[in-house]
């Protein structure tokens, strides 16, 4: 980030704007996953089903995402994302109050729905408003609230279930939402005029996403963001349950400590892209899905510093290839870069909701059960990557432009 750029107030504004953005969506897009222990006993209902409050979230915003672009279209990014973090915002603040399961699910699914226009709408925001030396570095920056934010969620929710009940943390962290809303729509900027890249254009949505789906390479990442996304959820939301289990019976707040590990995001993030201008984006990419394959076969084994171990090294890979994959949308894209990057956005939330939901169904016959969907997923992933991506970046280049994007936790 240049001098220049770090000192102009106009850019603070952004930068504040879309680091609320992120924490306050992934505040609530993530912390019911921390409390799906105590939904399954309160409403007695098992994991998966209790899973549902994190998976109900993630497919309304994935089928959202395409809905907000549009809508940006016609009233402008700043404006769009104004409603959908107020919207969301307001209906967090009633879900502590649902006494019926089916409501709950309903609600949960209606607030992801508001929620999808932020991610797919900031990255995009972003783009438009901060100039191309300095997109890089503030992609890294909103990718860091956006890690921060479902910590956060995570960690607030699950000590306050441990000493009251879920409806508490609940609305605490929907506080905790509201306020960051409130920073979010006071320093948010309204766009500047005139377009910033000459990028061509399609004619419409229709256009933008065939152009996007008829891309191979562009397949690719969406494969990355379906698959290694779907793995990451499933792991969250499931190990926790399993250390409350024998043999480990730890007590709920002790188990979140677990999401800790999501801190190595922020480090890992930024590393991968100095190690992609180094080696590549493909090689960084593959090392990383590799390494996911190596942390969840750590944690099989019924040894607590193993599953520590292995969450580590699952965590780190994940948020290494998951900013490769997400920075590499925008450039691979021919045209229809707004489309592209709702695409991803569909395809991330919808991997999150499904393999979210099928990680319960796994864990009927154990953890052993989960981490071994989580491991075929990412080597599916893996062989996507390695069939489909270019080489070097150098081939990508010849294709498309060079301008980095952002994408969502």
């Amino acid at each position: 980030m240049s001098e220049q750029a770090a000192t102009d107030p106009g850019h603070r504004r952004v930068l504040i704007a879309l680091v609320a953005i992120g924490m306050t969506t992934f505040v609530q897009l993530y912390y019911p996953q921390a409390l799906i222990p105590a939904l399954s006993r309160d409403f007695e209902v098992d994991a998966s089903q209790a899973a549902l409050t994190v998976s109900g979230a993630t497919i309304g915003l994935a089928v959202a995402a395409l809905g907000w672009s549009w809508v940006a279209d016609r009233i402008g990014q700043a404006r769009a994302m104004t409603i959908a973090i107020v919207a969301s915002a307001a209906i967090g603040l009633a879900l502590p109050f649902v006494t019926s399961f089916p409501l709950l699910i309903i609600l949960r699914t209606a607030q992801g729905i508001a929620l999808g226009g932020t991610p797919a709408l900031a990255l995009a925001y972003l783009n438009e408003q901060v100039g191309r030396r300095e997109a890089m570095a503030a992609g890294a920056t909103y990718i860091s609230g956006t890690v921060l934010g479902g910590l956060v969620g995570r960690l607030i929710a699950a000590p306050i279930a441990d000493v009251s009940e879920w409806r508490v943390a609940a609305l605490v962290a929907g506080v905790v939402s509201a306020l960051g809303a409130v920073v979010a729509v006071t320093t948010l900027p309204h766009e500047r005029p005139g377009p910033r890249t000459t990028r061509p254009r399609p004619a419409g949505v229709r256009a933008g996403m065939v152009a996007n789906l008829t891309n191979p390479g562009q397949l690719a990442l969406y494969a990355q963001g379906f698959f290694l996304m779907g793995a990451q959820v499933a792991v969250f939301n499931y190990l926790g349950y399993r250390l409350e289990l024998e043999p480990f019976d730890l007590p709920p707040a002790l188990t979140a400590v677990i999401f800790l590990a999501g801190l190595s995001g922020a480090v890992s993030a930024r590393l991968a892209a100095t190690l992609a201008g180094r080696f590549g984006r493909r090689r960084v990419l593959l090392a990383s899905s590799l390494t996911m394959v190596a942390g969840a076969a750590l944690t099989i084994p019924d040894r607590l510093a193993s599953v520590l171990i292995g969450l580590l090294l699952f965590a780190t890979a994940y948020f290494a290839a998951h900013s490769i994959a997400s920075g590499w949308v925008g450039p691979m894209a021919t045209s229809g870069v707004a489309q592209a990057t709702s695409l991803y956005t569909l395809f991330y939330y919808a991997g999150s909701s499904l393999f979210g939901w099928l990680g319960g169904l796994a864990f009927t016959t154990g953890w052993t059960g989960t981490a071994s969907m989580v491991i075929a997923i990412v080597l599916i992933a893996f062989a996507a990557a390695r069939t489909l991506l270019p080489p070097t970046d150098d081939e990508a280049r010849t294709q498309t432009p060079t301008k980095t994007y952002a994408a969502p936790r």
